[in-house]
């Protein structure tokens, strides 16, 4: 079999297997869905309530993508400037390190008083905790282009603003699309930690709604829907990625 095929379908085959796995071992041993819903109970759920899980992830989805849309513009112009000086790098990235290390979740409850509740406190913490990984690949880029590379382009007339526009943001490319895949994901934790406490609306939400209840499968195809998202946009990014820094990856000219 094409080796190609075979990575393109491993993922689902091992989808298969655990979920295969997951629903034998709570048939074998009897495992309550208050506890643990077996796979075929978490669908039942889903389909029951599609609709209502269909508002709610949407109402996730767009919030989610406007705060990771602030991170983008935010991340790049701070990894722009970081990553174009030295003095910038040396004063600027310890405290964003340190801004980083706080929990996220600890600044929901001061959103909520600051804008009430609603979207602004999740999309403000979707932001939050995506900025971060795309400013460091950016500024990364930037920073580590080679010395020799910039001399040459400077012996033949190419001013500093030449070098970082031309070759530093191009060069940049696959840390940036790299930094949007882990960004992507961060920004869905976010968004779903702040529906949990500061929103009546969105995935967050409705896990708190389904726990409550005891709608156990309910809860777990609402986590399955926030996974789902952000896998699609991973996929995204990574197609993205694929037919604009081919030139970047091994074995790019072969395929």
């Amino acid at each position: 079999m094409n080796k190609k095929v075979v990575e393109a379908w491993s993922p689902w085959l091992l989808l298969f297997v655990v979920v295969a796995l997951w629903q034998i071992l709570c048939a074998a041993f009897n495992v309550s869905e208050f506890i643990f819903p077996s796979p075929l109970r978490i669908w039942e759920q889903f389909w029951e309530f599609k609709t209502i899980i269909a508002g709610h992830a949407w109402r996730t989805f767009w919030v989610t993508m406007a705060g990771f849309g602030l991170a983008i513009v935010v991340g790049v112009l701070l990894g722009f400037v970081i990553g174009s000086s030295r003095l910038a790098y040396a004063a600027v990235y310890p405290l964003m390190t340190a801004f980083n290390a706080l929990p996220k979740a600890a600044f929901v409850p001061i959103l909520v008083v600051w804008f009430g509740i609603g979207i602004g406190p999740a999309i403000l913490t979707a932001f939050l905790i995506s900025f971060f990984p795309i400013m460091v690949n950016i500024a990364t880029g930037l920073a580590t282009l080679e010395p020799e590379l910039e001399d040459v382009l400077r012996v033949l007339g190419a001013k500093r603003w030449d070098v970082l526009v031309k070759v530093g943001l191009p060069r940049s490319l696959p840390y940036f699309y790299g930094s949007l895949k882990v960004a992507i994901t961060l920004a869905f934790v976010g968004t779903t930690v702040s529906e949990m406490t500061a929103a009546n609306e969105g995935i967050g939400y409705l896990l708190i709604s389904a726990g409550s209840s005891m709608q156990m499968g309910l809860a777990f195809a609402g986590l399955l829907v926030v996974g789902a998202m952000a896998m699609l946009m991973y996929e995204l990014f990574s197609y993205v990625e694929k037919h604009t820094t081919g030139w970047a990856h091994r074995g790019s000219q072969n395929a």
